[in-house]
């Protein structure tokens, strides 16, 4: 499927996504997010897809924001759904049974910071640049900033940075979690395949299930935690793949693995 502010490319199981407006530094506005969804969606049905990479056109931005531009002729009641329409896409995102790793090359405000804590993993370039300036304008995080930031970074360095809109440089970034790599600008597709790469090399439903077990058992006390984690745990038992792992460990060979 072919869009327009979005390229797709399959690259030996990992579907990179590419947010392609470098002209608007990437911005996100009505039609990119729509093609987002759309692509996300497609991925997760995708049997040929095993992980996800997400990024942006060029080499100054991963996503500088929502398009300011576009935001100025909305009324007050497209603006409330625009926002509850991309808590709703990067949620979608956040849920893909299948591992996203947010290539970040350059500025990631707002929304474009926003677009990465939604991905499961965060590798950036020495030149990235995040922050979350909507204080400055007036407003604040409306695709979840003020819900992913505290629960990656702290609450109370997520208050300090949503307060005051301050940017934050890759090192600084990796420093308090926000990040999970660094690298060099022309190093960043290499060091995404090689994360996507092992995660592809690994068993897709347990992917899955940690996946799930992580995500709703932060949400909650440690022995729901506990019960999640065994749910979780006891989803992998009857499958092929943990027979699979177990038979490659033995006989001293890569799995195979196959999904089921």
């Amino acid at each position: 499927m072919s869009y327009e502010n979005v390229l797709t490319e399959n690259r030996d199981g990992v579907l990179w996504l590419t947010v392609n407006r470098p002209e608007k530094l990437n911005a996100l506005n009505r039609n990119t997010m729509n093609e987002i969804e759309a692509a996300i969606n497609s991925a997760g049905n995708d049997d040929q897809v095993w992980a996800v990479v997400i990024t942006g056109a060029g080499e100054k931005a991963f996503v500088a924001g929502a398009d300011i531009g576009e935001l100025n002729t909305l009324g007050p009641v497209e603006a409330k759904e625009f926002a509850l329409r991309g808590q709703s896409i990067f949620r979608q995102i956040e849920r893909l049974t299948k591992p996203v790793v947010a290539a970040v090359n350059g500025f990631a405000f707002g929304g474009g910071c926003e677009l990465a804590m939604a991905c499961h993993l965060r590798v950036a370039t020495n030149n990235a640049v995040f922050g979350q300036p909507e204080v400055k304008l007036g407003l604040i995080p409306g695709y979840a900033g003020t819900q992913r930031l505290p629960r990656l970074v702290g609450k109370g360095k997520a208050k300090e940075l949503i307060f005051t809109g301050q940017r934050l440089d890759a090192q600084e970034a990796l420093k308090i979690g926000l990040v999970n790599k660094i690298c060099d600008q022309k190093d960043l597709s290499d060091e995404c395949k090689k994360m996507a790469d092992m995660i592809c090399e690994t068993g897709p439903i347990a992917i899955e299930q940690a996946k799930f077990a992580i995500n709703y058992g932060m949400e909650t006390d440690i022995q729901t935690g506990l019960a999640i984690e065994s749910n979780a745990y006891w989803v992998c038992i009857p499958t092929e793949d943990r027979l699979e792992g177990l038979a490659a460990f033995k006989e001293k060979r890569k799995p195979v693995y196959k999904g089921k």
